[in-house]
């Protein structure tokens, strides 16, 4: 009994199997691969910083789409590796003349306007103030009377000039060591013509100022005159008194500073 022969088909040409493009395809679609993954890593971190080049990428993967669909011929395997590596290829330049570009400024909000702090209670005069031409006291603030017989003081050789005046000082405006080294206290009285400085308020600093703030020498300054009791009694305690006009003369330089006096009384 004869078999009937099977008849065996025919190669197309065009697709015999070709090791040598296969290979090259799984290599270039390894390489591309890798490449990708660099790829988009780096633009991730572009569209992170720049939201835009998202826009900018899916337009031309869009574009490429539609142009691979419009092609009608078959490519082989080896051409499409070649073009998927040529995309991959500018994909990275892309990214990476993105991540050359250098990034836009950040815009610094206005910075907020500097309010400056309050003095305290105790300020140390560091900077003269116009007295030596002789101000008029009588049109400054009780605060800028007392600055202004500090900065006289600290013009005349004292140290350690400090402005303690305020609530609870006990009478003491003005603090400071003499140039021979005595502890001065200065109590300020910023009166007009018609109020003078009377014994009462003589009495009151007289009560604190030696045994309080341990006065080796005690002013009181005023802008107006004293009383007479009020003179008696600075005598006797060893009060220094600075009537407006002897303030003048001070500041102008024609006298000498308050606690001359003393040291001269003393010696």
């Amino acid at each position: 009994m004869t078999m009937p022969e099977r008849r065996t088909r025919a190669l197309r040409p065009g697709r015999r199997f070709d090791l040598r493009s296969t290979a090259m395809f799984f290599g270039l679609l390894a390489a591309a691969l890798v490449i990708g993954g660099l790829a988009v890593r780096a633009l991730a971190g572009v569209v992170e910083r720049r939201p835009v080049w998202a826009v900018v990428l899916l337009c031309l993967g869009l574009a490429v789409a539609v142009a691979r669909g419009r092609r009608r011929r078959r490519l082989s395997a080896a051409g499409m590796a070649r073009q998927a590596g040529r995309a991959f290829a500018r994909g990275t330049s892309t990214a990476l003349d993105a991540l050359d570009a250098p990034a836009p400024a950040p815009v610094s909000a206005p910075a907020p306007p500097v309010i400056p702090a309050q003095a305290g209670p105790v300020d140390e005069v560091t900077s003269p103030l116009p007295v030596a031409q002789g101000i008029d006291h009588e049109a400054l603030t009780p605060d800028e009377f007392e600055a202004a017989t500090a900065e006289l003081c600290a013009r005349d050789g004292c140290t350690e000039v400090q402005v303690v005046g305020g609530a609870g000082d006990l009478g003491a405006d003005v603090t400071a060591l003499t140039p021979d080294g005595r502890r001065l206290v200065v109590q300020c009285k910023r009166y007009g013509e018609d109020n003078k400085v009377g014994s009462q308020d003589l009495q009151r600093f007289g009560g604190t100022c030696f045994t309080v703030h341990e006065a080796d020498v005690a002013v009181v300054v005023t802008t107006g005159e004293f009383t007479v009791p009020a003179l008696e009694y600075a005598e006797q305690c060893g009060i220094v008194c600075v009537d407006g006009e002897g303030l003048l003369a001070w500041s102008q330089g024609r006298a000498e500073a308050p606690w001359a006096a003393v040291r001269e009384e003393t010696a």
